[in-house]
C-alpha cells in the first residue's frame, strides 16, 4: 500500500429518524479545520433511502463534495448495506481518513468497515489533529478509566478511521461553497446480502426526545443529591436558564435518571454555553465529559473538591442554598426587582 495514492479526509453523515445526527455536523466543521492543515478536500458522505434534506444541510458546513448514495435498503441503519455500501465508496475513491461520530450506529460502523479495508480503527477520540511531519492523523483519547490520555496512529495502512465522541467540537456554518460537487452513487446490495432488518421501532417511554449533548445549559447534579424530592430547586434552576439537568452516574445506578442524562466518560460528552455542577467532587470520568463547555461554574462545599481544577468559576458553600439563591435571584431580576 502507497499512502500517498490516498487523498481527502471523509466525514460520514450518519441520519436518524430523518434528522442529521448532531456530532455529524460538529465533525464537518472539525473537518474542514483538518483537511485544511494537511490540504486536501473535506469530504461528506451521506447514505439513506432520503438524502436532500440532509445534503442541504451538510453543505451549509463548508464542505467540498458530497458523495451520496440513495435506496430503500438504507431506510434504517443496518450494519450490512451500510458496511457494504461504506466499503466500495473508499476502495473507489481511497480517502485518506474516515471520521465517524461514537454513537450507537457509528461505533459499529467503525470496527467492521476497519476490518473489511484491512486498515485500523480508533474508538471514542476526542482530539485529531493532522501531524506534519508523520502526515498522519494523531486521534487522542481517554484511556484507563480516563485516567491517561493515549494518542493513537495509524502509520502504516489507509484510510485512517476513527470515532469521535459526540460535543467535542463545535458546530460551524460558514456557507455553501461555489464550486461545491454533489456525487450521487448507485449501490445496490441484494436482499441475500442483508442478514438482518428492523422489525420494529420502540421508543422508550422515558425518552423525551432531548439530547443533553445539545443543550446550551446544563444543570448538573451530583451524589449529594439522596433523593428525588430534592431535585426542584435544580430544575426550576434549569428551566429559568432554558436549560436541561444533568445527572453523575450514582444518581442513574439509583434510578433517579436514565443514562442519557448522564454526564462523564461512561455517559455524555457535552459542550454547553453554561455547565453549573452542584455537589460534584470531581472525577476524571465526570470531568473528562466537561471540559469543551465555554464557562463551567462548580458548586461545593468542599474547598477542596477536584472539580474546581477545572471550573471556570468556583462556589464553595451548600449546594441546595446556593441553587436556590440563583433561582430567587433570577425571578427577581425577571420581575425588575434587582
Amino acid at each position: 500500500m502507497v499512502k500517498t495514492d490516498y487523498k481527502n479526509i471523509w466525514v460520514y453523515v450518519e441520519q436518524k429518524g430523518g434528522e442529521i445526527e448532531s456530532v455529524s455536523l460538529e465533525l464537518c466543521s472539525e473537518g474542514r479545520k483538518l483537511a485544511d492543515s494537511c490540504g486536501e478536500r473535506l469530504v461528506a458522505v451521506v447514505i439513506g433511502a432520503q438524502t436532500d434534506t440532509a445534503c442541504s444541510s451538510v453543505e451549509e458546513t463548508g464542505v467540498d463534495e458530497i458523495i451520496y448514495v440513495k435506496g430503500d435498503e438504507y431506510a434504517n441503519y443496518t450494519t450490512d448495506p451500510y458496511v457494504i455500501a461504506m466499503t466500495k465508496l473508499c476502495e473507489k475513491y481511497k480517502p485518506s481518513a474516515v471520521l465517524i461520530g461514537a454513537t450507537s450506529n457509528g461505533r459499529d460502523l467503525a470496527p467492521r468497515l476497519a476490518a473489511r479495508l484491512r486498515t485500523g480503527s480508533t474508538a471514542d477520540a476526542t482530539e485529531i489533529i493532522f501531524n506534519p511531519e508523520t502526515e498522519d492523523i494523531d486521534w487522542t483519547k481517554p484511556s484507563f478509566g480516563g485516567n491517561l490520555m493515549a494518542t493513537i496512529v495509524c502509520n502504516k495502512t489507509r484510510p485512517q478511521i476513527g470515532t469521535v465522541r459526540p460535543a467535542t467540537f463545535k458546530r460551524a456554518f460558514p456557507g455553501k461553497k461555489s464550486d461545491l460537487i454533489l456525487t450521487r452513487e448507485d449501490i445496490s446490495v441484494p436482499s441475500e446480502e442483508i442478514r438482518t432488518r428492523v422489525l420494529e421501532f420502540i421508543k422508550d417511554e422515558g425518552d423525551d426526545g432531548s439530547k443533553i449533548e445539545e443543550a446550551d445549559v446544563v444543570i448538573c447534579v451530583g451524589a449529594g443529591l439522596k433523593s428525588m424530592d430534592q431535585i426542584s430547586p435544580f430544575q426550576e434552576l434549569a428551566d429559568l436558564l432554558g436549560g436541561m439537568i444533568g445527572v453523575t452516574r450514582p444518581l442513574v445506578d439509583k434510578g433517579f435518571y436514565t443514562v442519557k442524562r448522564q454526564v462523564g466518560q461512561s455517559g455524555k460528552i457535552i459542550g454547553p454555553k453554561l455547565y453549573i455542577g452542584f455537589g460534584i467532587s470531581g472525577a476524571i470520568q465526570h470531568t473528562a465529559g466537561i471540559t469543551s463547555s465555554e464557562v463551567i461554574v462548580a458548586v461545593n462545599n468542599n474547598p477542596n473538591a477536584k472539580i474546581f481544577g477545572c471550573a471556570h468559576y468556583a462556589v464553595v458553600g451548600d449546594m441546595f442554598e446556593v441553587a436556590s439563591a440563583l433561582v430567587e435571584e433570577l425571578k427577581a431580576r425577571r420581575n425588575g426587582k434587582s
